[in-house]
């Protein structure tokens, strides 16, 4: 909105497909919402009630601002039991969300004019958040047709002297692919001959349907050049609770540090108790939620495979499929809206997430089973 009172850095409309699918999804009282990313599991009751338990207990004030020393060291033990890989707690800094976690990390790297090459298919906020930080984005296509693999040689392409870092995000949102060890082993290398920082958002870290998942950090060299980004919201459906971490170097945490002590200085207490209490119960509470969206996953790519101008390819992680709409002949905001005002379904154009993604749509998972059959008989009826 132009106006003299509002930064003319917001004078054009920056409002995102995602952000507006909130207002469209109270247009029909039988709409079925496949948009946004926010698990319809409840936040499991047993966090639910320790973090009430500490709440009554006292754990209502600022805590350290790096984070709660006990969550903090639970974040270090988890990475050293899952993936054999030391983290002290002077690399580890809670956050309040994984989306503060990422703008706060840009803020704290980028120079004016750094640039930051983003891999499309994109979260739709990277783009946004590196201009917050003034920096530049430079975008990576990535294709179908080669699995939404990142291509080394055309990342090599986009390096320039004002390259400063690269955003990796896998398992991907909105692909659903999980990079490849020799994918990783790849990008690792070009950031190592080229000095440059990886962030790598791993936001899907426990739905990964065929390999285990692999943090480029524990690949050797990546230590030092690393920053992790790290949530609680879909791992352990607590999106409402805004917390998430980042791990990266003393000295990048110490500054981060600083920077937030003039935006939100610390996370919020009660989050960060529900944090720690999802850590330790995790044997016990991610199990269902992998395995329900698991099944969800796979249910919804079995209904694509029989429409017969839809293509997918085999889910390997995330809560999403990325489905090919091309044979239609619509665009993806074509095809969104058709859906929408003929089915009474909501997803999002591909085209939200960047070029590459027009003639895609997102489908996101967040319903169950009954919900998803109700959801493709009614697609059907349109597309076959």
């Amino acid at each position: 909105m132009k106006h003299p009172f509002i930064s003319k850095r917001y004078w054009n409309n920056i409002s995102t497909p995602m952000g507006k699918s909130v207002g469209l999804a109270r247009e029909y009282d039988d709409l079925i919402n496949l948009s946004l990313g926010d698990p319809d599991l409840t936040t499991d009751q047993r966090i639910i009630q320790a973090a009430f338990k500490d709440a009554v207990a006292g754990h209502t004030h600022y805590t350290d601002s790096a984070g709660y020393m006990e969550l903090r060291q639970e974040i270090c033990n988890y990475y050293q039991t899952m993936f054999d890989h030391h983290v002290i707690l002077e690399e580890c800094m809670v956050t309040t969300s994984g989306c503060h976690a990422m703008w706060l990390v840009l803020e704290t790297i980028l120079d004016d004019g750094d640039e930051v090459i983003i891999h499309e298919p994109y979260f739709t906020p990277y783009i946004q958040q590196v201009e917050l930080a003034r920096g530049k984005a430079i975008l990576l296509k990535t294709y179908e047709e080669n699995g939404f693999q990142i291509d080394t040689k055309e990342l090599k392409k986009l390096i320039t002297n004002r390259t400063k870092a690269i955003i990796l995000n896998t398992p991907n949102n909105p692909t659903g692919v999980c990079f490849s060890r020799s994918t990783l082993e790849d990008i690792a290398k070009v950031a190592i001959e080229n000095d440059l920082i990886v962030i790598a958002d791993d936001i899907y870290t426990a739905f990964c349907f065929q390999e285990p998942f692999l943090p480029i950090r524990t690949l050797e060299g990546m230590r030092e050049r690393t920053i992790t980004i790290g949530s609680f919201s879909k791992n352990y459906c607590m999106t409402g609770w805004r917390i998430g971490y980042v791990l990266a170097p003393p000295f990048i945490i110490n500054t981060m540090i600083d920077v937030n002590e003039n935006n939100v200085f610390t996370a919020p207490s009660i989050s960060q108790r529900a944090a720690l209490h999802a850590l330790q119960m995790r044997n016990e509470i991610q199990p269902f939620i992998v395995e329900e969206f698991k099944k969800r996953v796979f249910y919804a790519y079995e209904r694509i495979q029989k429409i017969k101008v839809f293509h997918v390819l085999p889910p390997e992680g995330s809560i999403y499929l990325f489905v090919n709409i091309k044979k239609t002949g619509l665009s993806s905001n074509q095809f969104v809206e058709k859906l929408l005002r003929e089915a009474h379904v909501l997803v999002i154009p591909g085209n939200a997430f960047g070029e590459s993604g027009e003639g895609y749509i997102r489908i996101a998972l967040t319903v169950d089973v009954d919900t998803l059959k109700e959801a493709f008989d009614r697609i059907e009826k349109i597309f076959n």
